[in-house]
């Protein structure tokens, strides 16, 4: 399989829609589609929450006539198209109505990739990635003076006539791996986790840094363990806030363990491991929402034949909050 289509797999990036980078800056251009009666206006909240249906089967799609009810003044950025309809999304203020229509109902973004659709998670990921980014961006950087959002919600510029710079959405990439050794793979575990609860290890990448060189150093920094070789698996959006997980799975050159301050444990599973810890719920791994369960799906596929998801049990890898 190419890794375009394992891509595909991942939770927030299978979002078919043409973004239409070219025409953000042609006002008439996104004025007609605002105008169209196949364009569709997604919400999304000042916590990051977004309007999904009563059934919270998929996203709650608003007519203009309901934006301009509910939603008068809200920003509005444009986000793409499909052969069947424009998307838009609407950033709610904090005086927007708990629920604006009674067929609406508010989820977060991590709920939403596992129960929505793959192309309602994927446009709600990216809608609220760019809030965020329009969020953090409302003052320039180089001299403090206040911006002003153009090119339909994708580029600040600054206010200030000897300055004028333009900023740009930014997405921080980081390197997830499954680093391997004959036939075990290596998992770690975070201090704040409870025990029993084990993942991959990641890490953001550092300026001037190869994404391969990122793994290496990653993996040696929380683990100790010396990395040889790495191949690219798939990438996966991930805007909790703003990042872009770049999945590997890479080969170890020497197996011993030294853990670093960033992890509270780590160790070598082999096959038989996890299919006894899934088992016995000894075991809890990340659910599909995260590329790290197809990193390990694809790992214990490749190494036993064995396919994650008839092992998992429903143990929840964040449990309920109290009240």
């Amino acid at each position: 399989m190419s890794a375009s289509l394992r891509s595909r797999a991942n939770v927030f990036a299978a979002l078919a829609l043409e973004r239409e980078a070219e025409r953000r800056d042609d006002t008439d251009w996104i004025g007609a589609r605002r105008a169209e009666a196949a364009t569709r206006y997604i919400v999304v909240g000042p916590d990051g929450r977004g309007l999904v249906g009563a059934d919270r089967g998929g996203l709650r799609h608003f007519h203009d006539s309901e934006r301009l009810l509910h939603w008068p003044q809200a920003a509005v950025s444009f986000l793409g198209s499909t052969a069947q309809a424009n998307f838009f999304v609407i950033a709610a203020d904090a005086a927007t109505p708990e629920v604006p229509a009674p067929e609406a109902k508010w989820m977060d973004l991590r709920a939403a990739g596992l129960a929505l659709p793959a192309f309602d998670a994927g446009l709600f990921a990216y809608a609220r990635a760019l809030l965020f980014w329009q969020s953090r961006v409302r003052f320039c950087g180089a001299c403090g003076h206040a911006t002003s959002l153009v090119s339909s919600g994708h580029k600040a510029v600054c206010s200030n006539p000897t300055c004028k710079l333009e900023h740009f959405p930014r997405t921080d990439p980081a390197i997830i791996v499954i680093v391997g050794w004959r036939d075990a793979c290596l998992l770690g575990r975070q201090p704040s986790w409870p025990e029993g609860r084990w993942s991959t290890l990641a890490g953001f990448v550092e300026p001037g840094e190869s994404l391969e060189d990122a793994v290496r150093r990653e993996v040696f920094e929380e683990a100790g363990v010396a990395v040889d070789e790495s191949d690219y698996h798939s990438s996966q959006p991930w805007p909790f806030p703003a990042s872009l997980m770049l999945g590997f799975s890479a080969r170890a050159s020497d197996p011993a363990i030294r853990v670093g301050a960033e992890l509270a444990e780590a160790r070598w599973f082999e096959v038989d491991d996890i299919v006894r810890g899934l088992a016995d719920r000894s075991l809890v791994l990340p659910p599909p929402l995260s590329v790290s369960y197809r990193l390990i799906e694809h790992w214990l596929r490749e190494t036993g034949g064995l396919e994650l998801s008839t092992l998992m049990n429903d143990e929840p890898w964040q449990k309920p909050r109290a009240g």
